[in-house]
């Protein structure tokens, strides 16, 4: 055996013990830390060959591994943008340079520009409804733009889609007049309802909607604009109807039969508007109006936002209505525990990590998005404390081994004297 090799293994020890104690130390710091997740550190011998009847001491080297898939304790509390993952999958963040990361950090806050940042200073990131309905990039980061929300702007959504669902009479007989849709001033109709819908700057639109009985189980459905309306009467409208189509019921089922069960118009100064009425139904009672919604808002300021556990961000408008305005998405790896953390408590993928995939919360083995709630630190204070004790008695032992090795070194070099 070597004294070298003996004092050698001691400072292996020591320092492996170090790491450990290091290892305790920043988890204890970080014991109410959002999202921290604890590290531990994995020990692995180093195995000198022996020669003959000589021993060569080793030592031990360490492996610092940190607890990412062990989902810490859930904390409620009243903010919104508070948010905290339910089972796998991390926020998509980013720093002042635009460098995407992963988090579980979700104590988010609006700044200046309204854009929700954490404790750290990082982005949230997430999907834009401003091109329609988003879909997630699998295997990148690419159209994710930092969620930014200002309730300082005022805004407008003009209508596009509705619904429309009640009853026709099934007794009704066509009238004896002209149909709506010829707009001659003495038109007859069967039922008649208005609908509110909005232009592109926001302007209440009052249409009225006319269903018109044309034969067993046949309908005439004509929607017009109440302002183009003759005063004192309704019929004629000025520029007549903004659409008219043909609805045809099963007189047996009362349901519709035909391939018609929608109606497309031009919401004047506005868009195209389709009207769903797959829900009309033909029985035998009045005309009544079970439901009708159309979307759309008038110029409003954004009064508070709402985040659903699908990760979608609505804005909530003075006169009630909402609209969505982002999606966000959570990302995962293969082995999240071989994560590499940054500063921030952030995380990159790494070599043994894989890529990192991108989707919807609730979709696979994904988890849920909860508003209103942070996911604590995985910290045990009391196993730390534990561990520290053990550490410590481990460095000391080691450190015996050092200072014998360097006393029988001093025997040694002091034989000649």
């Amino acid at each position: 055996m070597s004294l070298y090799g003996m004092m050698r293994t001691g400072v292996s020890g020591m320092n492996a013990q170090a790491n450990r104690l290091s290892a305790v130390a920043d988890n204890i710091a970080n014991s109410d830390t959002t999202g921290y997740k604890r590290s531990s550190a994995e020990f692995s011998s180093l195995i000198m060959p022996n020669t003959g009847g000589a021993y060569n001491s080793g030592g031990v080297t360490t492996t610092i591994r940190s607890a990412v898939s062990t989902q810490g304790v859930m904390t409620y509390t009243t903010s919104v943008s508070d948010l905290a993952v339910n089972g796998d999958g991390f926020f998509v963040v980013q720093d002042a340079a635009g460098t995407p990361y992963l988090t579980r950090a979700g104590s988010f806050v609006p700044d200046a520009q309204g854009r929700l940042v954490n404790a750290a200073g990082y982005q949230l990131m997430a999907y834009s409804y401003a091109n329609g309905d988003p879909a997630a990039t699998a295997n990148g980061f690419e159209g994710l733009v930092p969620v930014q929300i200002s309730d300082q702007q005022m805004t407008a959504t003009p209508s596009t889609e509705g619904t429309f669902s009640g009853n026709l009479p099934a007794g009704a007989t066509p009238p004896a007049g002209p149909l709506p849709s010829s707009n001659s001033a003495t038109a007859e109709y069967t039922s008649k309802t208005s609908l509110v819908a909005y232009d592109n700057l926001g302007n209440k639109k009052l249409l009225d909607v006319y269903f018109t009985n044309t034969g067993a189980g046949t309908w005439e459905v004509s929607v017009f604009d109440q302002s183009k309306a003759t005063p004192g009467t309704s019929f004629p409208y000025t520029g007549g109807a903004l659409a008219s189509t043909n609805l045809t019921f099963d007189t047996t089922t009362g349901k519709l039969t035909g391939a018609t069960n929608s109606i497309s118009f031009t919401v004047p100064g506005g868009s195209t508007l389709n009207l769903d009425l797959s829900k009309v139904t033909q029985l035998g009672t009045g005309f009544t109006v079970a439901d009708a919604k159309v979307n759309g808002n008038a110029p409003s300021s954004i009064q508070k936002v709402q985040i659903g556990q699908d990760g979608i961000i609505y804005a909530q408008f003075a006169d009630g209505s909402t609209k969505a305005l982002y999606k966000i998405p959570l990302a995962d790896v293969q082995s999240p525990d071989n994560l590499t953390a940054m500063p921030g408590n952030v995380y990159v993928q790494s070599t043994d990590s894989g890529a990192v995939h991108i989707g919807f919360a609730n979709e696979g083995k994904l988890g849920s998005i909860v508003s209103g709630a942070l996911e604590n630190s995985n910290v045990d204070i009391a196993e730390e404390l534990t561990n520290m004790i053990a550490a410590q008695r481990s460095y000391t032992a080691n450190s015996k081994v050092f200072q014998t090795g360097s006393d029988l070194m001093d025997v040694l070099v002091n034989l000649k004297r």
